[in-house]
């Protein structure tokens, strides 16, 4: 055997082999994706499916049905008979249209009509209001939990004005200004992101002192860029867990204080149902109350179970 290799030269026995580092930092396994795992879990359940749909025909309904529609509330004002009509009555009055499937209101206008257009205004609203105070709330309550010197002033903040009731300085601000839409707007979001900002601190502080961080502020990195980079990424299910119970409270608010006389001058869900309080007892009249109570259960109701789910998936513990 031994004589059998001396017949080979070296160069026949021996390959050189070459390093690449590209091919070395090549992984076998396939790339993770964090956001395709979440959709995965998240759809992986029938319920999310359905209330996604539902919510995404909600919204989307609000906008372009009113954009398509030239809605006017007074356009039958002077005519008696138009007034206060079940939908059999309305269809049968003004000829079988969309939107009069669900009678008409207190001045003739059409209830399916005024009930989108109110949704419209209310999604807005709590869209505009949730994308403001999640964003100065998280953004400051990452460095509140960080830095002890802007701790100090917070908790201080948060001790005289996170202890009066939201509501009450809601119904303060809407009475002291004109009751408009960037009113409400000013009004959910002037002290709105504050519990926001204390609830992210209190997380922040159970993270912070990982060693992944210690080593960053050891380095030398700024307490902006552990917060934003380090902190927020780790906290994403958080994060979608609040939001969804924060997007359905701004619509509930805006349908509280309209309902008790507070609200925005715009005809939104919660001044469509304040307006029809006296036909919620009114026999032939109940569907100009149901109309915008059952559009705002409903927007509010699949908001948070949509987020709530989606927070959920979101927990990289559910992708095992």
């Amino acid at each position: 055997m031994h004589e059998d290799l001396n017949q080979f030269t070296d160069e026949e026995l021996f390959a050189p082999v070459t390093h690449s580092d590209a091919e070395s930092e090549k992984i076998a396994a396939p790339r993770y994706s964090y956001w395709k795992s979440v959709f995965r879990v998240f759809f992986r359940k029938k319920i999310n499916i359905i209330a996604l749909g539902l919510l995404l025909f909600v919204i989307l309904f609000a906008y372009i049905y009113p954009s398509v529609t030239d809605y006017d509330p007074f356009a039958n004002l002077l005519d008696p008979n138009s007034k206060h009509l079940g939908p059999s009555q309305a269809l049968s009055y003004f000829g079988p249209e969309l939107r009069w499937i669900l009678g008409s209101g207190a001045s003739g206008e059409s209830t399916f009509d005024a009930v989108w257009n109110g949704a419209r205004i209310s999604i807005s609203l709590a869209f505009i209001c949730a994308a403001i105070n999640m964003v100065v709330g998280v953004m400051l309550g990452a460095v509140w939990g960080f830095s002890k010197k802007v701790d100090m002033v917070m908790m201080e903040v948060y001790t005289v004005i996170g202890n009066v009731p939201m509501i009450l300085i809601i119904s303060v601000l809407s009475m002291l200004f004109s009751p408009t839409f960037w009113t409400m707007v000013f009004a959910l979001t002037i002290v709105g992101w504050l519990g926001i900002a204390y609830f992210i601190r209190t997380q922040v502080l159970i993270i912070r002192d990982r060693e992944y961080n210690l080593a960053s502020r050891c380095l030398g990195t700024s307490i902006f860029k552990i917060a934003t980079k380090n902190i927020l990424p780790f906290m994403t299910s958080v994060i979608v867990t609040l939001l969804a119970t924060e997007l359905p409270s701004y619509i509930s608010y805006e349908v509280f204080l309209s309902y008790i006389g507070m609200g925005m001058s715009e005809m939104s869900l919660g001044r469509l149902i304040y307006a029809a309080e006296a036909a919620m007892v009114t026999p032939g009249w109940k569907m100009e109350f149901w109309s915008p109570v059952a559009i705002a259960a409903i927007i509010t109701v699949v908001l948070y179970l949509v987020g709530q789910n989606l927070g959920d998936a979101s927990d990289p513990r559910t992708h095992m």
